[in-house]
């Protein structure tokens, strides 16, 4: 079927494509509508840029453009939150044996705390613990000349072990923990 308008030809039902002389005008409609096929979406849903922000459609997801509400974390089984809390406590002995103790709970701190707030509060404790201990350890060594120091360095040692045990015990029963004699330096 020919137009007067184009010239061209109008496809039959059932052909796809714009008419041979107007790209932006589809089949048997007025000019500025859309045809089908400007409007397919991945998914077989008709949208894209015309659509309102959370709209079913735009780029094949329900919802437009992602939901509402910015980033959300994602829900951690309670079992593996417990897990990665223990390991915050008990990652500290690891390193603990050249003082550097606090890289163990910073290092859980930084891959998972931002998915659990019960296992970003457990490292950021365990990681406060361990830079303060780190503090008492130096001001202990330099207390050796007078020697005091050997006695505080023996304590802290004790001390040390017991309440990181007890920190994990508590972390995974799915309690919280706070250590003692700690300088809260991160939160």
């Amino acid at each position: 079927m020919t137009t007067p308008e184009t010239g061209g030809t109008e496809p039959q039902p059932g052909q796809g494509g714009p008419p041979a002389g107007d790209p932006g005008r589809p089949a048997g409609g007025q000019p500025g509508q859309q045809g089908p096929w400007q409007s397919f979406q991945p998914g077989g849903q008709p949208g894209g840029y015309g659509q309102q922000y959370g709209q079913p459609g735009g780029y094949g997801q329900p919802g437009g453009y992602g939901q509402p509400g910015g980033y959300r974390p994602t829900a951690m089984n309670p079992q593996t939150e417990r897990n990665w809390a223990v390991g915050a406590h008990l990652s500290s002995f690891v390193a603990a044996w050249v003082a550097l103790g606090f890289l163990g709970p910073l290092l859980v701190m930084l891959v998972q705390g931002d998915k659990s707030p019960f296992v970003r509060r457990h490292a950021v404790e365990a990681l406060n613990f361990n830079l303060s201990w780190l503090l008492y350890i130096v001001v202990s060594g330099i207390l050796v000349f007078i020697l005091i120091g050997f006695v505080m360095l023996a304590v802290l040692g004790v001390a040390y072990v017991v309440l990181v045990i007890l920190a994990s015990v508590a972390a995974s029963e799915g309690r919280e923990y706070r250590y003692p004699l700690t300088i809260r330096i991160i939160s």
